[in-house]
């Protein structure tokens, strides 16, 4: 009977309602992340029976490859069958398929790098996530801006009204994105509301907003990275934990790289302290100065230069 309840209900919601390929692209979707990120686990796990990189003549060929082959057939097929049935459901479960393998790598296309287990490689679930949220809310009924086709009325009395809500919530959900409010800004573009809660709170101390506007206002910056650590940091946390659940743990870095990594940041903080001499506190030397330190140093090397020639002449004799 539950079975039957469930066939019923697709029919009448799925089906009925023309959202069959938007049902199955959202199949797709989830189904080849879920897959992929199994395979790339049991790899990283050297697993000896499963499968491993694809490495022709020592090229490694990423999944985003096959995602971005999906993608062009599943666009070119529904143009070619004028997106007709059932064409356009088998296209739009193999749309949902390049979806996934390409997000999945969503870091790699950002950085021009293999950062898969890297801590960069976490922007690839967050683009996957927002993904399936935006495809699953399109789904259930949810339109973008939260307008609904013929809202407005068969006169059109109602339609600088609808332009007015869509421009509000366009500009909340760009001031939201803007103060580094990343999840808030892309779902408010969906469900109303939610951008703007963004858009009046504080900005995170590391958002484009923030360098803009508190650079001068303490108060508000310091209110800012109050909230960050004790409210963002730990939402991040909770979110690192899940995405490490879903997708794996990034790579430590080796001792060695921490150690390099420390030395490059010294050798910065030692470069800019020499262009921007206030930061350590010293004066910056007088021209005069450095001028003099300037001809030291060429008489030295004039020096150096004639002593090895005379060494060289004498070797000659």
């Amino acid at each position: 009977m539950q079975l039957a309840g469930l066939v019923e209900a697709y029919r009448t919601h799925i089906v009925a309602a023309h959202k069959q390929p938007l049902f199955l692209l959202l199949a797709g979707f989830i189904s080849s992340f879920v897959l992929i990120r199994v395979s790339v686990r049991m790899i990283r796990a050297k697993v000896r029976w499963w499968p491993g990189n694809i490495t022709p003549g020592g090229l490694h060929i990423h999944h985003v490859v096959f995602g971005v082959g999906a993608l062009l057939v599943a666009g070119i097929g529904v143009f070619a069958t004028d997106g007709g049935h059932p064409w356009i459901d088998w296209f739009g479960l193999v749309f949902g398929i390049g979806c996934g393998l390409v997000l999945d790598e969503f870091a790699l296309i950002l950085h021009l790098e293999d950062v898969y287990w890297s801590e960069q490689g976490r922007k690839s679930v967050d683009a996957v996530i927002l993904g399936i949220l935006i495809t699953g809310l399109l789904l259930i009924g949810f339109a973008p801006l939260g307008v609904v086709p013929g809202e407005s009325g068969a006169d059109g009395s109602g339609s600088w009204g609808v332009v007015g809500l869509i421009s509000f919530n366009a500009l909340m959900s760009i001031v939201a994105l803007l103060k580094g409010k990343v999840w808030t800004g892309l779902l408010g573009i969906m469900v109303p509301g939610l951008s703007w809660i963004g858009a009046v709170r504080l900005a995170r101390p590391s958002s484009p907003w923030a360098r803009w506007r508190y650079g001068d206002r303490s108060r508000r910056r310091a209110r800012a990275v109050r909230r960050e650590q004790r409210l963002h940091a730990r939402v991040d946390r909770a979110r690192m934990w899940l995405f490490d659940l879903i997708a794996g743990a990034p790579d430590k870095v080796p001792a060695h790289h921490a150690v390099t990594h420390r030395m490059a940041e010294r050798v910065a903080a030692r470069a800019t302290a020499h262009l921007d001499p206030h930061r350590t506190g010293r004066p910056a030397a007088a021209p005069a100065e450095r001028a003099a330190d300037q001809r030291r140093r060429t008489v030295q090397a004039g020096r150096v230069r004639s002593y090895r020639a005379r060494r060289a002449r004498r070797r000659v004799l």
